[in-house]
C-alpha cells in the first residue's frame, strides 16, 4: 500500500519524502513539476532500489487533473494506507491586489484539493485503519489582515479534519498538525525574518516538522501544535483581545509581500 504524498515537489514534501522512504514506505508522489517529481523519484530509488516510487504531475486546483491522478491509480491498482496532504498555497498580500485566478487557485489547492483526495484515499484504502495527516497552520489560530485568504483557508482545513476524524473513527486516523514558519525557499526565508524575533524562533526546518506530525498521526493525535514558541503563542492568543491581535498583525504583515505561485 503506497502514502499518497501531495507537494512533493516543495521542501517540506521533500521532507516528508525522504523520511517515508528511509522508513520503507511505498510513496506516490504528487506535485504540479513532473521534471521535479520525476528527479526526486530518481533520488530516492538510486538510495533505496527496492521502494515502490509512482509519481503523477496534477494542479490540485483543477478537478479534471484530480479526476485523472485517481483514474492513474485505479489503472496501476494502487491501494493507499496514508495521505499526507502538504500542499498549500501562502500569498501574503492586500486582498485588492489578487486576482481573480490567484484567489481561485489558492482556495482550491488549501482546502478544496485537501477534501478531494481524502475522499481519495478513503476509498481506496487497503484493509485496517488508514492514516489522515494534513499539514495546516498556525496562521488558523486568528484572522489575519494581508494573510488574510491564506488564514481563512487553513482554518477551514484544520476543521473539515477535525470533524472527519469524528466520521471515520476506527476507521481512520485523522491528524491536523499546526506549524509555525518553515524555512524552505529564499523568499520564506526572507519573510520569516520579517516578522522579528518571534517570526525566527517559532519557525522549524522542515524536516523537524515532518517527523513531528508522522509521530502525532501515528499516535492518532487529534490536532497538534508543532514547536515549543508556536504551542505557548497558540495558548496566549485566547488571552488577547482580537482587536489587539488584528491590529498587530495588520502591522507586521502589511510590510512585506509574498505570491510565488
Amino acid at each position: 500500500m503506497y502514502t499518497l504524498l501531495t507537494g512533493a515537489c516543495g521542501g517540506l514534501g521533500g521532507a516528508f519524502a525522504r523520511l517515508l522512504a528511509q522508513r520503507g514506505e511505498a510513496l506516490f508522489l504528487t506535485g504540479r513539476s513532473e521534471e521535479r517529481l520525476k528527479a526526486l523519484a530518481k533520488q530516492l530509488s538510486e538510495k533505496y532500489p527496492a521502494l515502490p516510487v509512482l509519481t503523477f504531475a496534477c494542479d490540485l486546483a483543477d478537478s479534471a487533473q484530480r479526476s485523472a491522478l485517481f483514474a492513474y491509480a485505479d489503472g496501476s491498482g494502487v491501494r493507499f494506507s496514508r495521505l499526507v496532504y502538504v500542499a498549500g498555497i501562502d500569498t501574503q498580500k492586500a486582498f485588492e491586489r489578487y486576482t481573480e485566478e490567484k484567489l481561485v487557485m489558492q482556495t482550491r489547492v488549501n482546502l478544496e484539493g485537501a477534501a478531494s483526495l481524502a475522499r481519495c484515499v478513503f476509498e481506496r484504502r487497503g484493509e485496517g485503519r488508514c492514516e489522515m495527516l494534513a499539514v495546516g497552520s498556525m496562521s488558523a489560530a486568528v484572522p489575519m489582515p494581508y494573510f488574510a485568504l491564506y488564514s481563512a483557508t487553513k482554518k477551514g482545513l484544520e476543521q473539515f479534519f477535525v470533524a472527519l476524524r469524528e466520521e471515520w473513527k476506527g476507521r481512520a486516523n485523522v491528524t491536523v498538525v499546526l506549524p509555525g514558519g518553515i524555512p524552505t525557499r529564499e523568499d520564506i526565508k526572507e519573510n520569516i525574518a520579517s516578522h522579528g524575533w518571534f517570526g525566527r524562533v517559532s519557525a522549524l526546518p522542515p524536516e523537524v516538522v515532518a517527523q513531528r506530525a508522522l509521530r502525532a498521526v501515528f499516535k492518532n493525535r487529534r490536532r497538534v501544535v508543532i514547536g515549543f514558541w508556536n504551542k505557548l503563542l497558540h495558548a496566549l492568543m485566547h488571552c488577547v483581545p482580537l482587536a489587539w491581535k488584528l491590529a498587530y498583525i495588520k502591522k507586521v504583515w502589511s510590510k512585506t509581500e509574498k505570491d510565488a505561485f
